[in-house]
């Protein structure tokens, strides 16, 4: 810059100047210069300085009138609009813009979503409240908790099957001699099928081993279970492998998986179970005959508590402990089951029928009548009396399907056919709990003669017709059993 340029040309003429004079001096008067040098240069650098300072000052541009000044940052400008009382709001990180769930960080604590959540009860807490009513159920808290989380356990398992290849059928492999292997040996793989004359699946052993171990690790409640995968009984301490778990006074039964075929498909599976007391004379520590405890006296007075969990678009929980049925969903935040669901009830008339009629031909008259009855039905006639038309919904697993008849009202049926005369559902470990659910909602459950829950069981597999839904619904169904039955003696033995 010139003012520096002139000032370091000044200063330069001053040091040759200095020189010339130090040669044609003394020593001593070369030292003196010298000194006078020195001190002349301090003198000179600070004007240096100034002068550069004051040159960029002045020389500062100013500001241009284009269109890149209304350039102005979005959040600076709402800054300059506001008030200058008003402090300001801080900027939301990480949150998305209309964020209607509050699944982001940001809005999570301000969105009416998130505040209906943090009111809904915990399972724990429900649990505590009710076990505590009724006293006599206060030992199945923690057994009804391990329940819970093995029910979080099989829903995570589900959403992985795919890609942890745990899909299909459950195997066997044997070996024997004359193949062609290098050890000369040659294996056998083989389907595994369990005392229902069914394929397992890799899921069905996997989500029995989880309920076994709910249900008898959990607490000392339960001294024996039985499972639609096994053939017989076991007691606690033979699946725990310690003689301390034969101590409890309740009997447990569970389906782990209904419905496993769907999961390839991916539709809705679910589990079911039911906890009953054994009536007074039921020897519990006769290992050689545990099933005399299930059969003993019928579910509507040994049958304590009753649930399903659903494996869905969402994961439901359904419970009821003698006293109203509560809805729990999981949330996928927290992993914990929120009660939404509270005092459930179901339409005492529904517009929903569950029938696979697939079977239309191998049904009973009875039940054929009733179908053609309700396929009949005009919408006009419907809506002239204030009904919603029929709808048939069939999802080819028992928990879904009576789920949505308790949710939106009708009934749901698997009746016996020509190939199965008894049914095809377990009345210990599908029907009864699935029943117990349905009258604690207001609604029923019927063999098409009879309450299901009034049935004596003559064997822990034992199958039964099974009828399911809001009461007048199931009502029709009876009156037509009643009307067109030509079979007496099923009418007298499913009385019976």
């Amino acid at each position: 810059q010139p003012s520096i340029v002139c000032c370091c040309f000044a200063v330069c003429s001053n040091q040759q100047q200095l020189t010339h004079k130090r040669e044609s001096s003394t020593t001593t008067t070369n030292e003196s210069t010298m000194m006078g040098a020195v001190l002349q240069i301090a003198t000179v650098v600070p004007l240096l300085l100034a002068t550069a300072q004051g040159f960029s000052l002045s020389r500062t541009p100013t500001t241009r009138l284009t269109t890149t000044t209304n350039r102005i940052p979005r959040q600076q400008s709402r800054q300059q609009q506001q008030p200058a009382t008003t402090a300001t709001r801080p900027t939301r990180r990480y949150a998305i813009p209309n964020d209607p769930l509050g699944t982001t960080p940001a809005s999570r604590t301000s969105t009416p979503q998130t505040r209906k959540k943090e009111s809904l009860k915990p399972f724990g807490r429900y649990l505590e409240v009710e076990c505590w009513k009724q006293a006599e159920l206060r030992g199945l808290e923690p057994t009804l908790v391990a329940v819970a989380n093995a029910c979080k356990q099989i829903n995570r398992i589900v959403q992985r099957a795919q890609t942890d290849n745990v899909y299909g059928a459950a195997t066997t492999t044997t070996s024997g001699s004359g193949g062609s292997t290098t050890n000369g040996d040659s294996t056998t793989t083989t389907a595994v099928v369990n005392v229902q004359g069914e394929v397992q699946q890799k899921l069905d052993v996997i989500c029995n081993d989880l309920f076994l171990r709910a249900f008898c690790g959990s607490s000392q409640c339960i001294h024996t279970v039985a499972s639609e995968e096994e053939d017989e009984p076991r007691c606690c301490s033979d699946v725990m492998n310690d003689p301390a778990f034969a101590m409890g006074e309740f009997v447990a039964v569970f389906d782990p998986l209904d419905g496993s075929k769907n999961i390839d498909a991916s539709l809705p599976v679910g589990s079911i179970f039911g906890i009953y007391r054994p009536e007074a004379g039921s020897n519990l520590n006769n290992k050689d005959d545990l099933a005399a405890a299930f059969c003993h006296g019928d579910a509507s007075r040994t049958l304590v508590a009753a649930g399903y969990c659903l494996y869905s678009a969402t994961t439901v929980m359904v419970l009821t402990l003698g006293s109203g049925v509560d809805g729990f969903t999981l949330d996928p935040d927290t992993g914990r089951f929120l009660q939404t669901h509270s005092d459930l009830r179901i339409p005492s008339r529904g517009p929903i029928y569950s029938f696979n009629e697939a079977n239309y031909r191998d049904f009973d008259k009875p039940v054929q009548e009733y179908l053609n009855s309700l396929k009949q039905q005009k919408r006009s006639t419907a809506k002239k009396q204030q009904q919603q038309p029929v709808s048939a919904r069939y999802m080819g697993a028992l928990v879904a399907d009576a789920h949505n008849v308790l949710i939106n009202g009708g009934i749901y049926g698997y009746p016996a056919t020509f190939s199965n005369r008894q049914g095809k559902l377990r009345l210990m470990y599908e029907s009864n709990p699935m029943a117990m659910i349905m009258e604690q909602a207001g609604g029923a459950g019927s063999t098409g003669y009879g309450r299901i829950l009034k049935v004596k069981p003559k064997d822990i597999h034992q199958r039964v017709p099974t009828f399911l839904g809001s009461i007048e619904n199931v009502f029709e169904l009876d009156q037509f059993c009643k009307y067109y039955s030509e079979d007496d003696e099923n009418q007298q033995r499913w009385e019976s």
